[in-house]
């Protein structure tokens, strides 16, 4: 069974937005053709998507065909939404419509989907709320999901942000996984551009990468994990740039303690896998499109800490999820098992565990 941990879904229609919250910047879903529609920001097309962007039955057609009929997709929704610049009330609204949809599509197909939930980050209280309603069982007036998605930045703020740890706390404290998603990358001019990122795609071709590696070295260095042990965490797109930019990383910390060394003792290259075979203390998906890259991803993590991740149905993604991993002749039966579905397993925790054991089987 394969478990694709990085796909995203979005409703087929929900409300004006500027006209729900009385301003502009929110997405709007703009049906131009048949099982085509383009994301619209104030008049201004963001990307275009089709219908298995919102179709539960597409995607499941699609699984069955790319992956086999027993893969399951976790759901997340597209990061544009996060609407993290918006007054806080009204990103918890759109949050609690987005999440509502989510838990309906699990509900329609559960062994087919999980889902992870959105929270308003720039409000840390009402982050906390919406996270508890999330993970709270359906049966006790919650969505029963295994955790959130949130971005690598709140407004700038990175992910050591006291405000942005007091949602990580909560998160580690209801035992809720965390997956985090590039969003807002550096790079921005003053009239909203992408400045020296604007050509190529290299905003998301470098300034992706870039802001996840920024991330995950505000999570290590800025002591978030020495004070969250239990924190389940995951990264997409492999990390970013961190995995080739460890050993600078690292070196760093060791030179300029008097800089890199402010919140924690504990050194990058101590939260990854130790000579014993400790995995790493935090995860990330696989979704580095090249077999070498993941070789060493394996080797730096563990492949208890590496799991199979998509990032249907965009482009940057793989187009056959899994299909590297399984045409890579040097990775053992266990270590495939481990990245295609068991990794993932154990990050989405218990409940799910429970859930697809019968298919597992």
């Amino acid at each position: 069974m394969k478990i694709d941990l990085h796909t995203h879904i979005l409703p087929e229609r929900w409300p004006d937005l500027r006209e729900r919250y009385g301003y502009g910047g929110w997405v709007a879903l703009e049906h131009h053709k048949p099982c085509c529609a383009r994301m619209m920001i104030d008049g201004k097309a963001f990307r275009e998507i089709e219908s298995n962007c919102w179709d539960p039955r597409v995607r499941l057609d699609e699984m069955g065909r790319l992956m086999g009929l027993q893969s399951v997709q976790v759901l997340s929704t597209v990061p544009v939404m996060f609407s993290y610049w918006a007054k806080p009330a009204d990103a918890l609204d759109l949050a609690r419509l987005l999440n509502d949809h989510i838990a309906s599509v699990v509900q329609d197909f559960p062994d087919r989907f999980i889902g992870l939930g959105t929270i308003p980050m720039q409000d840390p209280d009402l982050a906390v709320k919406e996270l508890e309603r999330c993970v709270l069982a359906a049966g006790r007036g919650g969505l029963g999901m295994p955790g959130v998605q949130i971005g690598t930045n709140v407004n700038g703020r990175n992910l050591d942000d006291p405000g942005v740890f007091a949602v990580l706390q909560a998160a580690e404290s209801l035992g809720a996984c965390v997956f985090v998603h590039p969003w807002e990358m550096l790079g921005r001019d003053g009239d909203g551009g992408w400045g020296r990122l604007a050509s190529y795609w290299m905003a998301w071709l470098v300034g992706m990468p870039a802001e996840t590696c920024i991330a995950i070295c505000s999570v290590l260095m800025g002591g978030v994990l020495d004070r969250l042990p239990r924190l389940k965490i995951c990264f997409a797109h492999g990390g970013g740039s961190f995995p080739g930019t460890i050993g600078r990383i690292q070196h760093g910390f060791e030179s300029r303690k008097d800089l890199c060394g402010v919140n924690t003792a504990t050194p990058p290259r101590a939260f990854l896998r130790q000579a014993d075979g400790t995995p790493a203390r935090f995860y990330v998906d696989s979704l580095v499109h090249d077999p070498d890259v993941l070789r060493h991803l394996i080797g730096l993590m563990g492949a208890e800490r590496v799991a199979l991740g998509s990032d249907y149905p965009f482009p940057l993604g793989e187009e056959t999820p899994g299909a590297m991993i399984e045409a890579m002749g040097d990775l053992s039966d266990g270590v495939k098992g481990r990245l295609l579905g068991g990794t993932a397993v154990e990050f989405l925790g218990a409940q799910v565990r429970s859930k697809l054991a019968p298919a597992s089987a």
